[in-house]
């Protein structure tokens, strides 16, 4: 072999070696599953209950089967996303009574402080409808997204909040309670005392 031919072996052996080489890569951020949402649709609640209301109908109302769960108490899950909105509904007979559970409903919202982004609240007044009340809009990795209640002010109570059957990871969820908190500005806007 001449010193010719070893050279062209060394430079093609050398160029191969070469192309080889591979590049450092860079990870990938972390992605998640796409979220396809139902259209939006919604259904009267009409019950027993001293209220009614519209909610979407890819929602499944059931009964409260808690032990402690009282009549016109009622879990609206929503199956495709994990979720749930916990409502009910107390009678008011008094002043004190009526005190006590709109301190337990802001109790209950900042309770969510600790893992909470923030919390803003919203007043709710639709006085033709006799229906106020206040919305918490809780953002950050926290255990419920959304609370709310409403009342006439003198015998009527009717809470809700919103849950997840998962660990809580907002950056995750966003979409979604997106998505169902439209489904509870409609809830909130269609709320009628029977009485």
């Amino acid at each position: 072999m001449t010193n010719r031919n070893i050279f062209l072996l060394l430079f093609v052996a050398v160029s191969l070696l070469a192309c080889t080489q591979q590049q450092a890569s860079t990870p990938k951020p972390r992605g998640y599953f796409r979220i396809d949402f139902p259209k939006k649709a919604y259904q009267t609640f009409n019950s027993d209950c001293p209220f009614t209301f519209e909610y979407p109908v890819y929602a499944v109302m059931a009964k409260d089967n808690e032990r402690n769960a009282q009549p016109c108490w009622n879990n609206l899950n929503f199956p495709q996303f994990n979720g749930v909105l916990h409502l009910t509904y107390h009678g008011v007979f008094s002043k004190t009574e009526y005190d006590k559970m709109t301190e337990a409903a802001r109790t209950l919202a900042m309770k969510h402080t600790v893992r909470a982004n923030s919390i803003d609240q919203k007043l709710i007044n639709y006085p033709e409808r006799k229906v106020y009340g206040i919305y918490y809009a809780i953002e950050g990795n926290t255990a419920s997204s959304v609370q709310f209640f409403l009342t006439d002010s003198a015998k009527h109570y009717f809470r809700g909040a919103l849950y997840f059957n998962e660990r809580p990871q907002y950056d995750s969820i966003q979409p979604v309670v997106k998505f169902i908190k439209k489904d509870i500005d409609r809830i909130i806007e269609t709320f009628k005392w029977k009485n």
